[in-house]
């Protein structure tokens, strides 16, 4: 975890900051007056330049063979992994952003939670980190446990996280072969965070958009915080 400055009320030591693929849009009235579009070197930079130490994007296959960034399955009406990526450009030329281009740009300054939302690219992924490796930390996690489980037959210096936010899933971060646990934030109790540390393992959660939760989390002692709002988790840690 890094060090916490500010009053006497902040915990000794404050979790890695994220913003949740770099910036999100979801209706909450901004600190500041604009920012970029989601999963886009845009929305990156506007994360580092709000203070965070990095943040949490995600990756998809297109049908030649390209790991683009975007959340859905589907952008601009257009099925990613059933679409060449020259093809998928908007009316004024703009391109998805390609995995390789944000390691290379910001792994170097950035931690960098690489969420890999299907499998079948897992090769690929770990070549582009073999190319330009993080310099500031980095997880490569997913919903899936079978494409954790190939990055680790692939690698096995790969630090991997599993992200859970269903009950019945609860179970499985004790069997899989990973670093960092990645509860969603209504599913994070102290006790949970005290028998991931058992483990030997981190805890990050997601989507946490309130200074409440933030300061309650880092009480409870995760090692990473993943917001929509990067502005509001520099904040939270940094006021006097």
């Amino acid at each position: 975890m890094v060090g916490s400055q500010g009053g006497a009320s902040l915990p000794v030591k404050r979790p890695l900051l994220l913003g949740h693929r770099g910036v999100r849009d979801r209706g909450f009235k901004r600190l500041t007056a604009d920012h970029p579009p989601e999963n886009s070197p845009a929305a990156f930079e506007y994360a580092l330049l709000q203070g965070c130490d990095g943040f949490e994007f995600d990756v998809r296959y297109t049908r030649d063979g390209r790991d683009v960034l975007w959340h859905d399955p589907e952008w601009n009406s257009q099925r990613i992994a059933a679409t060449n990526y020259r093809d998928l450009a908007d009316r004024s030329g703009h391109r998805l952003a390609c995995l390789e281009d944000a390691v290379r740009q910001f792994g170097s300054r950035a931690y960098l939670d690489i969420e890999l939302k299907e499998p079948g690219g897992e090769d690929r992924v770990l070549a582009a980190l073999q190319a330009a490796p993080p310099q500031n930390g980095f997880v490569v996690s997913s919903f899936l446990p079978k494409v954790l489980l190939r990055i680790r037959e692939l690698d096995r210096t790969v630090p991997l996280g599993f992200i859970c936010d269903r009950d019945e899933a609860m179970a499985i971060w004790r069997q899989l072969p990973i670093k960092v646990f990645l509860p969603r934030h209504d599913m994070v109790t102290a006790p949970l965070v005290e028998e991931t540390h058992r483990c030997g393992l981190e805890i990050m959660t997601w989507t946490v958009n309130s200074s409440r939760q933030m300061r309650q989390l880092a009480d409870w002692g995760v090692e990473g915080l993943i917001s929509d709002i990067p502005e509001l988790l520099y904040q939270t840690f940094h006021s006097v």
